[in-house]
């Protein structure tokens, strides 16, 4: 651990790497079923419970400016790269969405503070039609403290981010985001589009 971390970020960077050396036992070198997600859940929860490590003042939104809202994605195990699992914390402004779109790997999400609703959605067309796709909504669910979800690479959902203040999420993924580049969203009219081409922008790493 280098000598150049607070005794927070020490703190922090110590407990990150216990969840992470966790999960991976859980999963045990496997693909996860959705009740292994609910274990890594349940891990996931206990690092959001200590909430001094994870304050807004570390892990800031972006300024909001022109009505524009946005998000902050924080990566907190950079020092992984692009093998193997990449947990995130993401600060959102109220009123940002998404397009449905899916992950191509596994993903949780635990809140630590803030709401934000997931909706989630079945492929109802016949894929007949390259470039097209059909939703129909088959849920939502509002991720907030004590209320997460999780995801297999298949599943498709978008965010919208409701109440007064940022969210401060845990989004943990079977690999990093920035690899992901095969996963697809879905416009209101039906078009399918690479979705890290056109809707991702780069994480901030955190020591």
């Amino acid at each position: 651990m280098s000598d150049t971390l607070s005794p927070l970020e020490a703190r922090r960077r110590s407990a990150v790497d216990a969840t992470l050396a966790d999960v991976r036992q859980i999963l045990g070198g496997q693909p996860p079923s959705r009740d292994t997600l609910k274990v890594i859940i349940a891990r996931l929860e206990q690092l959001a419970a200590d909430k001094a490590l994870f304050s807004r003042a570390d892990f800031p939104p972006p300024a909001v400016s022109a009505g524009v809202e946005a998000s902050t994605r924080y990566r907190l195990n950079p020092a992984d790269g692009d093998a193997g699992l990449a947990l995130y914390l993401n600060s959102i402004n109220p009123g940002k969405t998404t397009l449905p779109h899916d992950h191509t790997t596994w993903a949780v999400i635990v809140a630590v503070e803030g709401q934000e609703v997931n909706r989630i959605y079945r492929r109802t067309d016949d894929r007949s039609q390259p470039g097209r796709g059909q939703l129909e909504l088959v849920r939502e669910l509002t991720v907030q403290p004590g209320t997460p979800t999780g995801f297999l690479g298949e599943d498709i959902h978008s965010i919208y981010v409701t109440g007064t203040e940022p969210t401060l999420h845990f989004h943990l993924y079977g690999r990093p985001l920035e690899t992901l580049s095969g996963r697809v969203g879905y416009q209101a009219d039906g078009t399918i589009v690479n979705y890290n081409a056109t809707q991702f922008h780069p994480s901030k790493d955190v020591a």
